[in-house]
């Protein structure tokens, strides 16, 4: 790092937009909410979808630290490959009891069972497989929302997104039909067995984020700030060494200190080495930061520019 990370900088680092994309992202959250039948909230435990668990306490009635009578009116969605970090399911079905909010799991592995899920090796992930287990839950609960933590900053297909993404009945995204939304004017009618996939930080960055994440004082997953752990270096990429990623052949492995810029299969997140112990260490180095928090973290997305947009069109989250 160098100089500009010095924490008396910070001091000078406004953080007065939040109170905008706080107030948008609440509205977005009441208004599925008043629309739809059937919507709910997708849950895995990452820092996104903490900040909208946030975001949704504030919006039906938990302000302030100060707990109201409302609840959030959609369940908790989970879409668990098996191949989750532990650090993270287990913060998630902490916070899902800590609100009393109702979670719903669902497992690649059951799809696996079904049938309906191969792999076309042991060792594959199952993050892009994802995708068959969340339209299986949708037509189980034939939800006709789902409210998701992505943004436009991660991805060059997210930045494709509408706030209100459309899916047809086969579940399946289709860039060039999406709706206008003008003045914050959204189109929610929907046909038989099409939904919406609903993104209400969609105008948020990483830094923003973080930002909100040190002002609201949100807990996340201790893998999100500096701790030691084994990885080895492959393909400009620090992997984690564990029982679904283990070293290779030829590959030495080390202890680093590292943490975890965005968190999903084990199989395809990696870490970056940083000794950021808090919310506000990572602002710090977030400023600095000339490479996606995926570009910088997520092996999957590397196969193809197109990766992240063909599993979209398929699905995917």
């Amino acid at each position: 790092m160098n100089a500009r990370t010095e924490p008396q900088l910070l001091t000078r680092l406004s953080n007065k937009h939040l109170d905008a994309l706080e107030e948008e992202a609440i509205f977005i959250l009441r208004e599925v909410a008043g629309a739809f039948e059937r919507p709910t909230l997708l849950f895995s435990g990452g820092k996104d979808s903490l900040v909208l668990l946030a975001l949704a306490e504030k919006a039906f009635g938990v302000t302030g630290g100060t707990s109201g009578s409302g609840r959030i009116p959609y369940p908790l969605l989970m879409i668990d490959t098996g191949h989750n970090f532990s650090e993270v399911t287990d913060f998630r079905d902490y916070r899902a009891k800590q609100l009393g909010a109702e979670l719903v799991v669902r497992s690649v592995e059951d799809s696996m069972k079904r049938g309906t899920v191969r792999l076309s090796r042991p060792d594959e992930s199952r993050n892009a497989h994802q995708s068959v287990t969340l339209l299986e839950a949708i037509d189980e609960f034939r939800f006709d929302a789902l409210i998701g933590g992505a943004r436009r900053d991660e991805e060059k297909a997210r930045a494709k997104e509408r706030i209100f993404s459309h899916r047809d009945s086969f579940g399946q995204w289709q860039p060039k039909a999406q709706r206008p939304e003008l003045w914050t004017l959204f189109n929610t009618r929907l046909a038989p067995g099409e939904h919406f996939r609903v993104f209400p930080i969609s105008n948020w960055t990483e830094l923003d984020v973080w930002q909100y994440i040190e002002r609201e004082q949100i807990e996340l997953p201790s893998l999100y700030y500096a701790h030691q752990r084994e990885v080895v270096e492959r393909r400009g990429l620090l992997v984690p060494v564990t029982e679904v990623t283990p070293a290779k052949a030829g590959e030495e492995v080390v202890t680093r200190t590292v943490r975890f810029r965005t968190v999903g299969d084990i199989t395809c997140t990696c870490p970056v080495a940083s000794p950021a112990a808090n919310a506000a260490d990572v602002v710090a180095e977030t400023l600095l930061a000339d490479v996606s928090e995926r570009g910088a973290t997520r092996m999957d997305d590397k196969t193809s520019d197109a990766s992240m947009e063909k599993r979209k069109k398929d699905g995917y989250f």
